[in-house]
């Protein structure tokens, strides 16, 4: 009995994910021209086209020779990571009237934004790398698909967590939007999107070593690079503090909402 109502439940919040997926879908790109397209192509444009600019001034990069590539190891998760985290963490507010209703929890609109934006990424890390690939004609021998892939399942899963606990923070202390960008500002300069870990000072490594984007994009290069070895990589640290900090921020939202 407890069996099939487990099945039962997972299958009604499976419904409710993909309903509220559906509703952002329609809400935030049915009304512009090209819909959910463009939302795939303006990144891959923009990304594209710094990419393009820094090659030109940037020609050796400190991996490999094609610096295209080595942006990208870089750039590719840092985006990802940008777009999520700020978007599950305003999951809340977006699903506000939905979350009235006892059977769309704050997991469920948490999960919908989640899953939709992580396959929007996807989409355009395929693409992007994809075409980087093709006209720098790069072997497919070179890449480890395994290493890539636990790369960006760090990158969910930082999001995941990021995102999940400043939902929190933002419902419950409206100011924390304003210090949160203000200190998420310099993520781009430290987090070795243009620099390899290993060729900073050491007295910087130490302090480096704490960003966790800095593990995720040295595994992606890791994955991209087959004499990369990136020894200062811990899985350990990429997915336990994100998780158990995801964990603290469903329960908080869940504590504080049922009190109300």
């Amino acid at each position: 009995m407890k069996r099939i109502e487990r099945q039962a439940t997972l299958v009604y919040a499976g419904r409710t994910i993909s309903a509220l997926m559906l509703r952002e879908m329609s809400t935030n790109y049915g009304r512009a021209p090209g819909g959910y397209i463009w939302a795939i192509l303006e990144p891959i444009a923009g990304i594209a086209l710094i990419t393009l600019l820094f090659s030109f001034v940037l020609r050796q990069p400190p991996i490999g020779d094609n610096f295209p590539l080595f942006y990208a190891s870089g750039i590719l998760p840092f985006t990802m990571y940008k777009d999520l985290s700020a978007k599950i963490g305003r999951s809340v507010s977006f699903s506000e009237k939905l979350l009235t209703y006892p059977m769309v929890t704050h997991a469920d609109a948490i999960l919908a934004r989640l899953f939709l934006n992580a396959f929007t990424q996807m989409v355009i890390f395929v693409i992007l790398l994809g075409a980087i690939l093709i006209f720098g004609k790069i072997p497919l021998r070179q890449l480890d698909p395994g290493i890539m892939a636990l790369s960006l399942s760090g990158v969910f899963v930082f999001s995941f967590g990021v995102g999940t606990f400043n939902a929190f923070l933002f419902e419950k202390f409206p100011v924390w939007d304003q210090i949160w960008g203000i200190l998420n500002r310099p993520m781009f300069l430290i987090s070795s999107v243009f620099f390899l870990f290993e060729s900073t000072p050491a007295a910087f490594q130490k302090l480096l070593w704490f960003n966790p984007l800095v593990h995720i994009i040295g595994l992606m290069r890791r994955g991209l690079y087959p004499s990369y070895d990136a020894n200062f990589i811990s899985l350990t640290y990429i997915f336990g503090p994100p998780l158990a900090l995801a964990a603290l921020g469903l329960i908080l939202l869940r504590a504080v909402y049922s009190a109300n």
